[in-house]
């Protein structure tokens, strides 16, 4: 039976001008996560990003961590197939005022509860974009973004071991797109799933020839126990 851990990237840099860039905590919560596996004599036949820059800085962080030994022999894989949706584009589609960063701060700083505002922003942009009847407006439709993450999935199954253990350093839209495949969800529980997604958390995966099953979600014990209590984060 192999293993498939689907890793969220850590926190990256919400509300600047450049979003795909991990934050000071975000190479943090990498760094735990390395320990933990560390800990834990945890091996690795594989590791796979997608190509965004935070996906590669996780990774680096994370397996820095691990003993030489664990670290010589790694297959370095890069599959666009696991990169994320343009979440800015989705929320601009719905909410334009917000294409510009310091639009995105000034509303933080003066909307009263505006996490949870924009929480529901965020659920209503998501909402149009899978919704499939504005498909013109998106450059990738929630059709061809569930497309690609599910082919990915399947790739990296038929050509992987029977029995590797591989690390697949994701975003949160693609690990929740993969649990809704394997679940049978309905597209609206995508969103409210990968709003519940931690930084550096892991999402367990068993395959074998022909099958694939979800073994645990969103775990993130290790920050819980290794980290101080701001390590915990959604965005």
């Amino acid at each position: 039976m192999g293993q498939i851990y689907l890793i969220r990237h850590g926190q990256a840099s919400f509300g600047s001008e450049n979003y795909d860039e991990l934050s000071a905590l975000g190479h943090e919560q990498a760094r735990l996560l390395g320990e933990w596996f560390a800990n834990g004599k945890q091996q690795f036949h594989r590791i796979v990003t997608g190509d965004l820059k935070r996906h590669r800085q996780t990774a680096n962080a994370c397996i820095a961590v691990l003993p030489m030994a664990s670290r010589v022999d790694l297959d370095w894989q890069t599959d666009p197939g696991f990169n994320e949706y343009d979440h800015h584009e989705v929320m601009i589609r719905h909410r334009p005022e917000f294409d510009d960063p310091a639009a995105v701060k000034h509303f933080f700083a003066t909307t009263e509860n505006a996490r949870y505002v924009f929480q529901q922003y965020f659920q209503e942009s998501m909402a149009r974009w899978m919704s499939g009847e504005h498909d013109a407006d998106y450059r990738e439709p929630w059709s061809a973004f569930r497309t690609r993450v599910v082919s990915a999935l399947q790739r990296l199954i038929e050509s992987a071991g029977q029995s590797q253990s591989i690390a697949v350093f994701t975003s949160g839209g693609t690990i929740s797109t993969i649990a809704q495949h394997l679940l049978g969800l309905p597209d609206q529980k995508v969103a409210e799933l990968n709003w519940s997604l931690v930084n550096c958390a892991i999402t367990k995966l068993l395959y074998r020839r022909g099958a694939v099953s979800l073994s645990y979600l969103n775990n993130f014990a290790h920050l819980e126990w290794l980290g101080q209590p701001e390590s915990v984060t959604y965005r």
